[in-house]
């Protein structure tokens, strides 16, 4: 196998996205294949483990118990892999994988994912360093795709789930559901999404949400929207709709999205391109790829970069990104800093300014799922080189800087998780500069967030299997 081709088995991912799990009454019928030769397993399995158990577990775990969608027998699969799927982002790998590897692939996959979970290959050890020692202790369980974490004054943690649930876990360690959510349009990387307290929310009792929203005139469609409401007990009240990514999309992935309030209470928030490079993320007239600044209330502040330009939609910030899952504020400057997904390489961590443009798609330090180029520029006048980049991607997820002194020698410390690799990675920066990195709790699970709480505490939130971690310096 060449050197091309190993390069994009990175993309199975993208693959077994495509035969991913949906409630319906079609499942997949046929008989297994037959047995691939230890050679022929013993590479399918590495080549899993390099570039696909990041996604979709270690131990094949997304394959359990599920149908599967868009195809029915073997062959609809490996006719998936050659021509791909549009609306859920994935290119069509016909030239770049041989018959022989399609079918060892689907092979693999299809055979792995019929055994029990206890006879697959096991993960990593947690392994928890970073200086100082810490352990983690696991303080939620059960959960699916946590994604939002907030506390509350009382102590209380609110968990969002991607698949559409909003959870409190209470000060005596009950999992408790809030109703009242407005309809979200779960799907892909889509639904239930970001949470955040308003500055002064125990004065006002304002929470904000992110969530992706049904388009109008077409169900398949929709985008990112921002709310905002008060807890009654275990309800939600007072909602009050903030703002509705504009134009919708079928595209199922990079909805972004996360929120954060600067000292002086305005709002951030992202839009990732909708899967769109080449018509949002450059151009002014669409919420996607963008960073978007609003008042507490939704207005647009009138010092925002294109506040009253014609045709331009005047809440945008920043311009020219991917999708940014990560924001996050400077405990020392209060400026907003972020990171967002490259494509195959080229993640970045970036400092968001107020009319900035970011690159993306004209520059990029990334190439395609499929090994191709898209640009041959890293850097152009007028766009903004990113603070560092990952190659290879380690696909980030959630951002945070330690808060508190509990954790010695971590004070103003970033931490970011990464979805790809299982770990939390620990950066020690300066105003405007990241001086080292360090990976902790490797092995972990993907890590979808992480947030300092009100006394000081890291939590971790990971998927695969779903639960929140609280790290606890050995020390106390």
């Amino acid at each position: 196998m060449n050197s091309i081709t190993k390069t994009l088995i990175y993309t199975a991912s993208a693959v077994i996205l495509l035969i991913m799990c949906r409630n319906s009454s079609e499942s997949l019928s046929f008989n297994l294949p037959e047995p691939l030769s230890m050679d022929e397993y013993n590479l399918a399995r590495q080549n899993y483990n390099n570039y696909c158990a990041g996604c979709h577990g270690d131990k094949l775990e997304k394959f359990t118990d599920k149908d599967w969608m868009f195809a029915n027998t073997p062959e609809e699969i490996e006719a998936i892999i050659k021509h791909g799927e549009e609306s859920m982002g994935m290119p069509a790998f016909d030239i770049a994988f041989t018959d022989e590897e399609v079918k060892a692939l689907t092979n693999f996959i299809l055979t792995e994912s019929q055994k029990p979970i206890a006879e697959r290959e096991s993960i990593s050890p947690t392994n928890v360093s970073g200086g100082q020692g810490v352990w983690a202790e696991t303080v939620v369980s059960d959960l699916e795709i946590p994604w939002g974490l907030e506390f509350l004054p009382n102590g209380d943690l609110l968990i969002a789930e991607r698949g559409g649930r909003l959870l409190r876990f209470t000060s005596d360690k009950k999992l408790e559901e809030i109703s009242g959510l407005p309809k979200i349009k779960v799907g892909g990387q889509g639904g239930l999404m970001d949470l955040q307290l308003h500055p002064d929310y125990e004065n006002n009792g304002w929470l904000y949400i992110s969530y992706s929203y049904f388009g109008d005139n077409n169900k398949n469609a929709g985008n990112t929207a921002i709310i905002r409401c008060r807890l009654d007990k275990n309800k939600l009240v007072d909602i009050e709709h903030l703002y509705k990514g504009v134009p919708v999309s079928t595209t199922q992935h990079h909805y972004g999205s996360r929120i954060e309030f600067d000292n002086e209470g305005y709002m951030y928030f992202a839009i990732g391109d909708r899967g769109k490079r080449s018509v949002f993320p450059q151009t002014l007239d669409n919420s996607n790829g963008k960073m978007h600044r609003l008042k507490d209330d939704g207005a647009i502040p009138s010092d925002n970069p294109f506040y009253g330009q014609a045709g331009v939609e005047q809440s945008i910030y920043s311009y020219g990104h991917r999708n940014i899952q990560g924001i996050a504020k400077h405990p020392v400057t209060g400026e907003i800093w972020t990171h967002e997904h490259g494509p195959k390489g080229g993640d970045e961590i970036n400092i968001s300014r107020a009319g900035k443009n970011y690159g993306w798609p004209v520059i990029s330090y990334g190439i395609n799922y499929n090994g191709t180029k898209f640009t041959d520029d890293t850097a152009k006048p007028g766009m903004e080189q990113p603070m560092i980049y990952y190659v290879p991607s380690i696909a980030p997820c959630g951002m945070a800087f330690v808060t508190s002194d509990r954790y010695k020698g971590w004070e103003n410390n970033l931490l970011i998780g990464s979805l790809r690799f299982k770990y939390l990675e620990r950066c020690v920066v300066t105003e405007n500069d990241v001086i080292t990195q360090e990976r902790l709790l490797e092995g972990i699970g993907r890590v979808r967030n992480v947030r300092v709480s009100p006394d000081g505490y890291i939590y971790v939130a990971v998927e695969t299997p779903g639960k929140i971690l609280k790290l606890i310096p050995v020390d106390e």
